[in-house]
């Protein structure tokens, strides 16, 4: 800016006098390159100050006042360099420096025509001192509510994911250990110690992730292949009707998988038939997975909120990786339990 006025107040300088103003642009251009400088580098900033007081102080020294009107060039060169000097500096630097070159322009133009120019100077200042401190306690404050807003996001990410690692935890609990335990509890002396022991063996492997399965990448996963692995495992007698080449998220795939696990557990121990029927078609978008069995069945109303197997192994399993899962069953009439993913 003050490079701008000078080369306006350059025009002005007569012809007799424009060696002296070229040299005094030249300082102007020179104490410019300079303040740049200090301000990309963070240095240098003495010597910016320096040149900053020099040139004002040769422009009002050098420059003709008269006619009652104050020279323009310096009356510019003096307001804008003590104007950004209430930004640059602290006031125990800019106040000084300030006073100083306002009383070498006293010196020059005379006490009745200063007085005119320091209040001018004076109310300047204090009004560009005072934008820049409400400037920067504004800055301070949206840092300071970014960074609260920062902290919450990530507290509220935190606790999101700490609460899904507790659901899953749950449901793996469920569906190994404390369903083992209702097992035996449930049939006493009559429990088979070497099924207890293989059930022990494969909650062990579950709980340890040493049963595959898991990955930490969301790549596309063949639900096929995936699903075969369980139904391989599984004691009972399961149909599979499904289609080759039905793709899906990797973290989709594990609670699929998961869920299928659960169910198919569900009938071997609670349904009292020894076969089922494991179903993948896709509708649309929607993949849709199917465990039915022709076994006791059950009330799906009556079952107590203290109990998991459902709502925390298959219904908040899929919930929690977008997708829904339904569970019908009456007394005598069997078990379903649909899986869908909605696929978008």
């Amino acid at each position: 800016m003050l490079v701008l006025i000078s080369a306006f107040g350059l025009l002005a300088v007569p012809a007799d006098a424009l060696p002296l103003g070229l040299a005094l642009f030249g300082l102007i251009v020179v104490g410019a390159v300079v303040d740049c400088w200090a301000g990309f580098s963070g240095r240098l900033a003495s010597l910016a100050l320096t040149f900053a007081v020099a040139r004002v102080t040769a422009i009002c020294v050098t420059q003709e006042w008269s006619g009652g009107q104050p020279n323009q060039w310096a009356l510019n060169a003096l307001t804008a360099t003590a104007i950004t000097m209430q930004w640059d500096w602290p006031p125990r630097v800019s106040l000084p420096v300030t006073a100083g070159m306002f009383a070498v322009n006293l010196a020059v133009v005379g006490v009745g025509e200063g007085s005119a120019i320091g209040l001018r100077l004076l109310v300047e200042c204090v009004m560009a001192r005072l934008a820049f401190v409400l400037l920067r306690q504004s800055s301070r404050r949206v840092d300071s509510l970014r960074a609260r807003r920062a902290a919450l996001t990530r507290a509220g990410a935190v606790a999101v994911a700490r609460h899904r690692q507790e659901r899953e935890l749950l449901a793996l609990l469920h569906d190994t250990a404390s369903a083992t335990f209702l097992m035996v509890a449930t049939h006493g002396r009559d429990t088979d110690p070497g099924q207890v022991a293989e059930y022990a063996r494969h909650d062990l492997m579950v709980l340890t992730g040493t049963t595959g399965g898991q990955t930490s990448q969301d790549s596309p996963v063949d639900l096929n292949v995936a699903l075969r692995s369980v139904v391989d495992r599984s004691p009972l007698t399961v149909d599979v009707l499904w289609r080759d080449g039905t793709v899906v998220p990797a973290s989709v795939a594990l609670a699929l998988v998961r869920a299928v696990r659960e169910a198919l557990t569900n009938v071997e121990r609670h349904a009292n038939v020894r076969d089922a029927t494991l179903s993948i078609h896709v509708e649309g978008n929607r993949v849709v997975v199917t465990v039915d069995d022709v076994g006791v069945g059950f009330c799906p109303g009556e079952v107590p909120h203290s109990r998991r197997g459902i709502r925390g192994s298959v219904i908040e399993r899929l919930t929690a990786a977008g997708g829904s899962a339904l569970v019908t069953s009456r007394l005598g009439a069997g078990t379903s339990v649909r899986l869908v993913w909605p696929g978008d």
